[in-house]
């Protein structure tokens, strides 16, 4: 169905049908006038966000779906639910946070992807969180993993990629899909998402965001807040060198500045010091000897 812009006629000459009309469309009336004057950039500059919750669960679900469909790039580790457990439990705990607001609304689920040459972890919009093995060996505490796991649940309660979406979609692409009006679009959407995961590849403002996060939900943990600065120390002290830090940073650029943020942000809210009672070196050194 073709998008067609509300006419006053829709709100005054079908007294038959006019309030399911305007239930329906007078929350996009505003946004399409705004649309026009300064575009669809304008709202994502904005950090406006058109799309509601349930479209980043539907993308998210046909990303994961495609995902499940191409074993050769992502090889979902199998017949060690232990692992899966381990980094689930992980995940559960951060999501009891009193931060988190998609609790019930987006899915989040935890996959691992068995990949030692990659260092990373993604999450799709709705909550489909993967970690990658070669990630799991590289960290070295477990405090480290839950700062890594806290950022990426950010990046899905932020809803960083359908904002990004907002900005770069077409106008009338964008609220057809918004309204749901064009389901053959949403999965072309999540298509072009899925090849090479390229609209999951952050801003240095998301970044920033998913950090400051991250360091709120693990506050309501067992976990030392900071603990995504373990991984960032690790990923700066090994020079970044090689295809496994190339792909890494693509998707999650690591400029100074986040770390210096990240240590603000800690000095600031006094989240105490890094023992092994809250970061788990010992219990995560466990944890990668039974790794496969």
């Amino acid at each position: 169905m073709p998008l067609r812009l509300l006419h006053h006629r829709d709100l005054f000459w079908r007294p038959y049908d006019m309030r399911s009309v305007w239930i329906k469309r007078k929350s996009w009336v505003l946004v399409t006038i705004v649309m026009l004057l300064c575009g669809a950039g304008c709202l994502g500059a904005l950090g406006i966000n058109i799309f509601p919750d349930s479209r980043d669960r539907e993308l998210g679900q046909q990303i994961d779906e495609e995902i499940r469909k191409n074993p050769a790039e992502y090889p979902i580790l199998r017949g060690r639910p232990d692992v899966k457990a381990y980094v689930e439990g992980i995940g559960r705990e951060i999501l009891a946070s009193p931060h988190i607001e998609k609790r019930g609304r987006f899915a989040y689920t935890f996959e691992i992807l068995a990949d030692d040459s990659t260092i990373n972890a993604f999450c799709t919009p709705g909550g489909y969180i993967y970690v990658y093995t070669g990630l799991l060996k590289f960290l070295d505490n477990e405090a480290a993993l839950a700062g890594v796991i806290g950022h990426e649940i950010a990046h899905a309660e932020r809803r960083h990629a359908t904002r990004r979406m907002t900005s770069a979609l077409g106008v009338q692409v964008m609220l057809s899909i918004a309204l749901g009006e064009n389901p053959p679009q949403l999965t072309e959407v999540a298509g072009n998402l899925f090849a090479g995961l390229g609209l999951l590849m952050n801003s240095r403002s998301d970044e920033t965001e998913a950090d400051t996060y991250s360091i709120r939900y693990l506050q309501s943990t067992e976990y030392y807040p900071g603990g995504i600065k373990y991984f960032f120390e690790k990923v700066m002290g090994s020079g970044r060198r090689g295809g496994a830090f190339d792909r890494l940073l693509s998707t999650h650029p690591l400029p100074q500045d986040r770390i210096e943020h990240t240590n603000r942000l800690l000095m600031e809210m006094h989240g105490g010091e890094p023992k092994e009672e809250n970061i788990f070196a010992e219990r995560y050194r466990e944890f990668k000897q039974s790794l496969p």
